[in-house]
């Protein structure tokens, strides 16, 4: 996928927030003053006055957040996933969770990608703080194209949402799909098998389709399903794994505990059949070091993942 052009998910949320404003005049900006980090500086830009930033003070920007979205706006709310999920959970959930309004998080900076900024910037519990909202959807897309697309669909969608942007540029892979759409809580599949099963999300997407590619090779088959919708889950995708193949491996910047992994086994458990095998954070904190180093460390390599389904596929 080398000459595949690439883009971060967080820039794809910037544009896309652009795209819809201008046809959408209540589409409202909010940042804890991290406009550049987040790209709503875009938003900004070309709508100054319906960008706000709250400061440094996430808490009270989810509370603006949930009272623009009483009065009829669709307010989108950004800031690094630790201080979105983490610092303002409280107002996320009694706020916005619980009346059940239509804000939309874009969360940046999520998983271990912020690498040298340390344990404490990086976020790897996020999708799970979320996921146990009840009725918030949260959604992970795998490249900036996807991520554009999840934009023009939250802002179709009335409730609340957490959405995880990513820091780095990674390669365009879903426009390559012929068809492609994106839908709230359906996985796209982005390559069929018949050995072995891979759900990724986010930027372990293409981690996977490079995996794919190497079994492939070897005459291993590998699915390959993107599941940028961690919550609803695609269940009608998981249980067709399970039982079409029966081999999975999820993969995801994230804590194995309470992620997609946990979510993927809790269909196969309710199935009583499958073998799941989790890549992920090994349920530890990160460290100040280079984002490939951190996956490393916990296994989260495109030869672990390539070992793994030799594994499963001897079986």
């Amino acid at each position: 996928m080398a000459d595949v052009k690439k883009m971060a998910t967080r820039e794809g949320y910037g544009r896309g927030l652009v795209a819809l404003g201008a046809e959408h005049e209540d589409i409202v900006a909010l940042d804890a003053d991290l406009a550049g980090s987040t790209k709503t500086g875009m938003f900004a830009k070309a709508y100054p006055d319906r960008h706000f930033n709250c400061g440094i003070a996430e808490a009270d920007m989810m509370c603006v957040a949930a009272g623009f979205a009483a009065n009829g706006f669709v307010p989108f709310a950004s800031s690094f996933a630790m201080f979105a999920a983490g610092r303002a959970f409280e107002q996320i959930r009694n706020s916005i969770g619980y009346p059940h309004l239509n804000v939309k998080i874009g969360a940046s900076h999520g998983g271990l990608s912020v690498g040298e900024d340390g344990a404490t910037h990086q976020c790897i519990e996020d999708l799970a703080i979320m996921r146990a909202i009840p009725n918030m959807t949260v959604l992970c897309p795998c490249d900036g194209n996807e991520m554009k697309q999840a934009v023009k669909a939250l802002l179709a969608y009335d409730g609340p949402a957490y959405l995880r942007l990513g820091r780095l540029a990674v390669e365009t892979v879903t426009d390559q799909v012929e068809g492609y759409e994106f839908q709230i809580g359906k996985g796209v599949l982005l390559r069929d098998g018949q050995d072995v099963t891979v759900v990724a999300v986010g930027m372990m997407v293409q981690m996977a389709l490079t995996a794919a590619d190497i079994l492939a090779e070897e005459g291993i088959s590998v699915r390959v399903i993107d599941m940028h919708t961690i919550k609803p889950l695609d269940v009608e995708a998981v249980t067709a794994a399970v039982n079409d193949i029966g081999k999975i491996i999820t993969v995801e910047d994230h804590n194995i505990l309470n992620g997609l992994g946990s979510a993927v086994c809790e269909v196969a458990a309710e199935m009583g059949k499958g073998i799941v095998k989790r890549v992920g954070i090994q349920d530890q904190f990160g460290q100040s070091a280079p984002y490939e180093r951190l996956l490393a460390i916990n296994g989260v390599t495109v030869e672990h993942i390539v070992e793994l389904a030799q594994e499963l596929a001897r079986k």
